[in-house]
């Protein structure tokens, strides 16, 4: 069986710099880099006292590491706005998080090398548990001023609507 049925004269596996990264219905400008989606499931060893000297393994509970998105720093506060549903500093008492709106559900697309969408990824209930603003600043550095957030989340998986469409040639 070919590994890409769509395409099965295709020998490459995907590159990782083509994505997208959409919430509240729009694309978010400027994001060069998300870490990786993981899932781990905790192991449960038990044994029987009558069993030989090696225990049974079954899965336990399962998290969802937090996912980190990075931009260069400009005038777009997606990241800003968001953190601040979060907390908001100096807001008036009792409004300080936004606990209606503050998760939100996030979608992110990855793209073959032809810009086709071959890809995506649901993350559910997600909110920014950490926010930069802004990098060291260096006045001796030559670099992009890099922000980035960190997003909690209750889950993701593979949005099965998305399929890979035949490559142009």
């Amino acid at each position: 069986m070919s590994e890409f049925p769509a395409n099965p004269t295709r020998l490459d596996p995907y590159k990782n710099f083509k994505f997208r990264v959409k919430w509240d219905g729009q694309y978010v400008a400027g994001i060069s880099r998300i870490s990786p989606l993981v899932r781990i499931t905790e192991i449960v060893e038990e044994r029987n006292g009558g069993d030989p000297s090696t225990s049974r393994k079954s899965p336990g509970r399962t998290e969802y590491e937090a996912i980190t998105l990075e931009r260069g720093v400009t005038e777009d506060t997606a990241f800003e706005d968001w953190a601040n549903l979060v907390w908001r500093l100096g807001a008036p008492l009792g409004s300080e998080v936004g606990l209606k709106d503050f998760r939100k559900d996030i979608a992110i697309e990855f793209y073959n090398e032809a810009g086709q969408l071959v890809l995506a990824y649901k993350v559910y209930r997600c909110w920014v548990s950490e926010y930069q603003a802004l990098p060291n600043l260096d006045a001796n550095a030559n670099g992009v001023a890099i922000q980035h957030i960190k997003l909690e989340n209750e889950g993701w998986e593979r949005d099965t609507s998305v399929v890979a469409p035949v490559e142009p040639s």
